[in-house]
């Protein structure tokens, strides 16, 4: 039985008790970073043992993009068309910038080596998380489209470079989805169906993963209704294969989904959940921004209703960088704290998992990464989150269907003598400690901010100054308004702010300490 922090209001689900964290390893990370190592069976198996006695429960490992890093016999590998001894512009990277192609190389060259030693890396992972008693899950990415400003790039498949006629837009090229493969087209879902096949028969894994926010965008824009049929038969025609497989490795398969993170949002790009979970299709739903920024204010109440009868387990997905707004030059990304906020909210709103996108242990991962272990033995449960310094920080929602209004809180212009009001999901109040609200403030001197008014869920704030925040922080001069706890509330905290001059709001948060 789950309790909302914000309406109260009780829905019943079973879920798997406790809480804990699923952790994505991307296609490409683990190659590209062990570049160069003696690499055999062991010292690969033993990339999961930095996992064994952390809060991570499920092991998400993903194979392909467009094309695989193992030896697929239905799709591309990657490797495809390189020659090991050739320079590094070869045809296969030829396109690569320069600055990129060592990279790039260093992805394949492993992935290659590996396979001619016959070294099946996502095979050894499997085994050595269930040795760890952790849940090894294979997340397809269904509709990759990295690169795709070059359509001579290495990644790229030579289905996808020979087929332009099945891509989602023809018409123009503004964004990288416009170029993603259309759902709507028979041979597009056999193509990718294909795969499904092939993983299912080559590895034994406990659950299946299907990426639909990699990148988010299936289906002309304007056909997404009938896209909601399409995928709901797509997705029943994955669980009734994996119903075979079943039977032939003897232990449950479990299917999930990465979607937005907003119901509504997700309907509009052509995806029905809650059908899926009705009709016991799915049995994880991850809800999540595509990679524009954390956003700490998913709506999971509305998740865990809509879910409501049903056993699914909800994740909530947090991408590793973190931006304010989508105007911002700053790609900073999430420290120990910042996890620790957005990590507490979500589950105080009833959150089964915490699922960390981006956070590998090198290259792409948080900024402060001696703090990964700390993060990992801590983010997935409100009880050792409980007392620690957090920081939550607003930020915004990074996908909407075509024509969706977008509701975008920062940068707010602030008039003179007009009030703007900055909500934020905290979750829990701390017993104990300190806490701030934080504002970035651009137009004004430290003396103007001094006579603003500020006020949190309705009582006035005292000026604190002028701080020098640490990462991630605005351009723009930041100042603090210390905040007893007892005008803080469960759930949601409102800011009011008024300036005697026009200005603008670039930062808020809400910090313990």
């Amino acid at each position: 039985m789950l309790r909302s922090s914000a309406t109260g209001a009780t829905a019943q689900r079973t879920v798997p008790p406790p809480t804990g964290l699923c952790l994505n390893e991307d296609n490409s990370h683990y190659f590209s970073t062990r570049a160069g190592q003696t690499l055999n069976r062991e010292t690969v198996a033993s990339w999961v043992d930095q996992y064994a006695h952390t809060q991570v429960r499920e092991l998400m490992l993903c194979p392909n993009s467009m094309r695989t890093s193992y030896d697929s016999k239905v799709w591309d590998p990657i490797w495809k068309g390189y020659d090991p001894d050739g320079p590094d512009d070869q045809p296969l990277l030829a396109s690569t910038p320069a600055a990129a192609r060592k990279g790039a190389r260093n992805w394949i060259h492993t992935a290659w080596q590996l396979q001619r030693a016959g070294i099946d890396p996502y095979q050894l992972w499997i085994e050595r998380a269930r040795r760890h008693g952790i849940s090894p899950w294979i997340s397809m990415r269904m509709n990759d489209v990295h690169n795709v400003d070059d359509e001579r790039s290495y990644i790229h498949s030579e289905f996808w470079r020979q087929n332009p006629q099945l891509r989602r837009v023809n018409y123009r090229l503004d964004r990288s989805a416009d170029r993603a493969f259309d759902y709507g087209r028979a041979e597009v879902r056999e193509h990718h169906f294909k795969l499904i096949r092939e993983l299912a028969e080559r590895y034994d894994f406990d659950g299946l993963e299907l990426d639909w926010m990699r990148f988010g965008y299936h289906f002309q824009p304007g056909h997404e209704r009938a896209g909601l049929e399409i995928l709901t038969e797509f997705t029943a025609e994955v669980r009734r294969l994996l119903n075979v497989w079943e039977k032939k490795r003897g232990h449950k398969i479990r299917l999930g989904a990465r979607v937005p993170s907003r119901p509504q949002t997700a309907l509009g790009l052509g995806y029905d959940p809650a059908t899926w979970a009705r009709k016991k299709l799915i049995d994880m739903l991850v809800v999540t921004p595509f990679w524009a920024s954390v956003e700490t204010d998913m709506p999971i109440e509305t998740w865990q209703e809509l879910l409501r009868g049903t056993s699914v387990t909800l994740a909530a997905g947090l991408e590793v960088l973190i931006r304010t707004h989508p105007e911002s030059k700053q790609f900073q990304k999430n420290t120990l704290e910042t996890v620790r906020g957005a990590a507490s909210s979500l589950l105080d709103r009833g959150a089964d998992r915490i699922y960390l996108f981006n956070y590998m242990d090198s290259q792409t991962a948080m900024d402060d990464l001696e703090n990964y272990p700390t993060l990992l033995r801590e983010a997935g449960r409100a009880d050792t989150l409980q007392g620690k310094a957090r920081r939550h920080v607003l930020t915004f929602a990074d996908t909407w269907a075509p024509g969706e209004p977008s509701a975008i809180p920062l940068p707010a212009q602030c008039p003179a003598d007009r009030w703007r009001a900055f909500r934020l999901a905290t979750g829990p109040v701390p017993t104990g400690g300190v806490a701030f609200a934080r504002l970035g403030v651009e137009g004004l001197t430290e003396a103007d901010v001094a006579n603003c008014e500020v006020r949190l869920n309705g009582e006035a704030c005292k000026f604190g100054g002028k701080i020098e925040l640490k990462t991630p922080k605005p351009e723009s001069p930041v100042y603090s308004f210390p905040v007893p706890l007892t005008m803080l509330q469960r759930g949601y905290n409102v800011i009011e702010f008024a300036s005697k001059r026009d200005c603008r709001i670039t930062w808020v948060e809400i910090a313990f300490a």
